[in-house]
């Protein structure tokens, strides 16, 4: 018998990301579950003082303007870490231009959620700075809050792999600092639009807690029902993450998260 190949991070072109078909598929409206995870988010950012964050981190920031927008009033610098040639540029051009008038809805419900943020969206991202790498480029401790979204169960088909990249973002935030995530729930491989196949691992809230449990504290993991409005992925929802890096001494991790 043949041996099944699992596919790393490495083995995909992110470079080659299908921007605009992403887009199209996931952000050119916004659906139920953005409303999930922005009311998610925007209640952790608004415990947060205005301006009180010297630097946070956005890992794998993707074409994703939300996550960004929320960060706008509590954090003095954003940094968008990306390693892919597509998305860097549309990072890039949303920032010089302006965000494009399909991410309105999302902002002004950004906005409605949590009054600190400013009143434009141009506004909001002004402390972004886009930086091209990847997750072994992050400084462990370098910042006061870590925000992923859709990133260590998408890159990956490796249980491993997952578990490396989750630590790496645990790692990223000082002592004491706040953790913010969002995981597709129990996505195999998936397309987007016609295109290849991208890597990725189904992960559920046990597996979550797997990895989180002995690297966090005050750990809240939610979740955002499967939305019928969006391309059938194989999804079975979304899981929502908040936390803190703990202030003291971290226990022993635990093995790698089992595939869900």
């Amino acid at each position: 018998m043949g041996t099944t190949h699992v596919r790393h991070n490495r083995d995909a072109d992110w470079d080659a990301w299908p921007v605009t078909d992403y887009l199209a598929e996931n952000y050119r409206r916004l659906h139920p579950c953005d409303i999930g995870v922005i009311h998610h988010h925007a209640a952790v950012y608004r415990q947060i003082a205005p301006g009180s964050l010297a630097r946070t981190l956005e890992l794998g920031a993707g074409p994703n303007l939300y996550p960004l927008m929320l960060a706008g009033a509590a954090s003095r610098r954003v940094d968008a870490l990306e390693p892919g040639a597509a998305n860097l540029r549309y990072l890039r051009r949303q920032l010089d231009r302006g965000p494009d008038a399909s991410w309105r809805p999302f902002y002004a419900l950004c906005r409605s959620l949590d009054a600190a943020l400013p009143e434009s969206a141009a506004e909001a991202l002004r402390p972004v700075r886009v930086v091209p790498g990847t997750v072994d480029d992050v400084v462990p401790g370098a910042y006061d809050l870590a925000s992923m979204n859709f990133v260590a169960e998408s890159v990956t088909e490796d249980a491993g792999e997952f578990t490396r990249i989750c630590d790496a973002f645990v790692q990223a935030v000082r002592p004491g600092g706040r953790l913010v995530a969002a995981f597709m729930e129990r996505m195999p491989s998936y397309r987007i639009g016609a295109g290849p196949l991208w890597p990725a691992c189904p992960v559920d809230e046990a597996a979550l807690r797997a990895v989180f449990a002995p690297r966090t504290s005050v750990l809240r993991i939610a979740r955002v029902d499967k939305d019928p409005t969006l391309p059938e992925y194989g999804d079975t929802g979304i899981l929502l993450l908040s936390a803190e890096r703990p202030a003291g001494p971290p226990t022993a991790p635990d093995a790698p998260a089992p595939q869900g």
